[in-house]
């Protein structure tokens, strides 16, 4: 547990994450590799890997009250610190919100963690592929919330005999000559076929261009048209 982060619990803070993106919200938890911020409406698991630099919000603009309540999501007592996968396993199956990149969240459930990915299934865009390493915050949802004020039921998204690769390298093998799209809600998406994959670097087929290629490291989100 960083002793630095932990003297500042109970304060209001404010925060810059990865992609320029500010929060700010009292600091309710420090974990072995992430934080609990309450925004004054939601609990936000946020990794510290994309914590950029925070400061005091002495002056509280925003006028965010402490929770009245706990987290949903808290260590076990035989846990000595809350971590980041354990927080993920148990919101497995749970309505949340996840930040990725650009200017959206995504909304459903996660239904599958692998080594380095999860698969969570959107009422949007139904099954998605999101490597761990690009996830800057989790927001657990009440499990009574409507989205989109409507009931939706995720199993109908789901392949019940589907299965998934251990990496996410692989599961993008899998979907070679398949029509994607990777990183949606970014100013640059990519759309098209999925031509080969080696190494970490995919060739890519879009719609009227010539291929060319892609760092997996860099794909945020993926999932097949």
């Amino acid at each position: 547990m960083n002793k630095i982060i932990q003297s500042l619990v109970q304060e209001v803070v404010r925060i810059e994450i990865t992609g320029k993106k500010m929060v700010n919200g009292t600091l309710i938890d420090v974990g072995s590799d992430m934080i609990v911020l309450f925004n004054g409406m939601d609990f936000v698991y946020i990794p510290l890997d994309h914590i950029r630099n925070f400061v005091r919000d002495i002056d509280n603009e925003n006028n965010v009250q402490a929770p009245t309540e706990l987290p949903s999501i808290v260590a076990e007592e035989s846990q000595e610190d809350l971590s980041f996968e354990y927080v993920l396993t148990q919101a497995k199956g749970r309505l949340i919100e996840i930040f990725v990149s650009g200017n959206q969240s995504l909304h459903g459930t996660i239904t599958a963690i692998l080594k380095d990915y999860l698969v969570f299934q959107s009422p949007i865009y139904k099954t998605l592929y999101i490597p761990l390493a690009h996830i800057k915050w989790l927001i657990p949802l009440a499990q009574d919330h409507k989205l989109y004020g409507s009931e939706i039921d995720f199993s109908s998204t789901e392949s019940p005999n589907e299965t998934f690769a251990s990496s996410f390298e692989k599961q993008v093998e899998k979907l070679v000559n398949k029509l994607v799209v990777m990183n949606i809600s970014e100013r640059e998406s990519f759309i098209g076929k999925i031509i080969n994959v080696e190494e970490h670097i995919t060739e890519f087929q879009a719609a009227r261009t010539s291929p060319f290629y892609l760092n997996l490291r860099h794909i945020k989100t993926l999932h097949e048209v």
